[in-house]
């Protein structure tokens, strides 16, 4: 059955980014639902999928990432008001059966995401 997984990377520091609260979210029209909360753990992953087998269903999702506090927690100099705080990543789920991985390579100032395996 399909999955839903992530991974975030501190590309200004080179590591993994340990610690981001992570939320995600189903979208339907002009609303969302909150699904669940994670934190990302010392590798930048979350512990089990976000989502997978049955509960993983054909639609849009948001992640949102809470960049601009793990920042702030490892003492790197934001302006105010951060440049990058919480980075929000919508995408179409269209096979329930696949897995979709989706990174997140971040700084303070920039990010890229892709759809990995």
């Amino acid at each position: 059955m399909g999955k839903l997984t992530t991974h975030v990377l501190d590309t200004a520091h080179g590591r993994p980014g340990s610690g981001i609260a992570i939320r995600l979210y189903r979208c339907a029209d002009a609303s969302r639902h909150l699904l669940d909360a994670f934190v990302s753990n010392a590798d930048g992953r979350c512990d089990a999928p976000l989502l997978a087998d049955a509960a993983l269903q054909v639609g849009r999702y948001e992640l949102e990432f809470a960049v601009g506090d793990y920042f702030a927690g490892l003492g790197v100099a934001l302006a105010e008001p951060r440049f990058l705080d919480v980075v929000s990543l919508r995408f179409g789920i269209a096979d329930a059966s696949a897995h979709y991985h989706v990174p997140l390579l971040v700084s303070p100032y920039s990010y890229s995401t892709y759809r990995g395996s």
